[in-house]
């Protein structure tokens, strides 16, 4: 793959204190030093990888990742995602010449969506309030319903979106999964929070010219009928009359798994990370569950939802990485050498 696999040394221009910041990456002076600086440690494009490593980097967005926006996942220590972040662009940097291919998950949402505010009202027409859990019971006997002058919005008969939210529900509710929570408006499309997080950002850029091997960027959840927490999947994929609402994202599984390596990161760890590799393992389960064990998840790169006095998911998110450990997928440290992880092979 390069010259050599041992770690790198972080460049000049990172600065592990503005990780939780918002700036502009200098991509025009940055180039030429990540150019200089693949000549400088031999690091040769990713094109001529004889093992091909991938990394995930789920929803690391400002919106989730920046103190302040609007779902800031500070996790029990209150920095998570920021402190994530910092260990998350460093691991890239130290080990630029081992990964061939990075992927970022967008959540990209608009304001009339079935998980924000403005979809739902009480009795009163009053919106729906964040952190607001709604079952098929609260639905079915009118403690919610759907606002009114959403239909017209997204452009659906009111009586059809209404048997829709409390299908909706339903479906949730036997798949096992959370009740459908009104989050606050976040990763909204065309706004600052939707954007990468710019150290991040910065070292993908970097990665970019010092391999020259594109970002590759996926989007998720525009969809104003379900929630999509998981890239390879919304929540319900029909409404209730089994009609198609949504797919599966076959074609980015597949451009994963076409990778000898898969490494995963990102927020929040018990939600849009632990749906996305539930999702991933349900696949690859069917395909073939070896498989599960090119599968890396990086556990300090990643935190959990935690709203003080509300909601803690740790526990969940802790739960669901040791049901992937069983499953065959290793849990790893972004500290470690990529070529010390268990079963890699450069």
């Amino acid at each position: 793959m390069t010259a050599t696999v041992t770690q790198l040394p972080l460049p000049r221009h990172y600065d592990p204190k503005r990780v939780g910041e918002v700036y502009r990456t200098p991509y025009n002076d940055l180039a030429p030093h990540a150019a200089a600086w693949a000549k400088k440690y031999g690091i040769r494009p990713s094109s001529t990888d004889k093992v091909k490593i991938a990394l995930m980097m789920i929803d690391v967005q400002n919106t989730f990742c920046i103190p302040g926006f609007e779902l800031f996942v500070g996790g029990r220590s209150g920095t998570g995602a920021v402190d994530d972040n910092r260990r998350l662009a460093e691991f890239i940097y130290r080990n630029l010449g081992v990964l061939t291919k990075l992927f970022c998950t967008l959540d990209t949402h608009r304001a009339a969506q079935i998980f924000h505010s403005l979809f739902f009202v009480d009795g009163t027409g009053k919106n729906s309030p964040p952190f607001t859990m709604i079952s098929a019971k609260d639905l079915r006997e009118g403690v919610w319903k759907v606002n009114p002058a959403i239909a017209a919005a997204i452009g659906l008969p009111y009586a059809d979106l209404q048997a829709h939210v409390i299908h909706y529900a339903d479906e949730l509710e036997k798949a096992g999964k959370y009740n459908l929570m009104i989050w606050p408006y976040h990763a909204m499309l065309g706004g600052i929070g939707h954007a990468l997080v710019s150290a991040v950002e910065e070292a993908c850029f970097f990665h970019t010219v010092a391999r020259v091997s594109q970002l590759g960027l996926e989007v998720k959840g525009g969809n104003p009928l379900t929630e999509n927490y998981s890239v390879l999947r919304p929540e319900v994929l029909t409404g209730p009359s089994n009609e198609a609402i949504a797919a599966k994202n076959a074609k980015f599984f597949r451009a994963l798994m076409d990778h000898d390596y898969v490494a995963i990161a990102g927020q929040a760890k018990s939600h849009c990370v632990a749906w996305t590799i539930e999702d991933l393992l349900t696949e690859i389960l069917a395909k073939d569950p070896d498989l599960a064990k090119k599968v890396y998840l990086i556990e300090d790169c990643t935190s959990a939802v935690v709203i003080p006095g509300v909601y803690d998911f740790t526990d969940d998110a802790n739960k669901a990485f040791e049901k992937f450990k069983d499953a065959g997928m290793h849990v790893v440290k972004s500290t470690d050498p990529v070529e010390d992880w268990p079963d890699i092979k450069l």
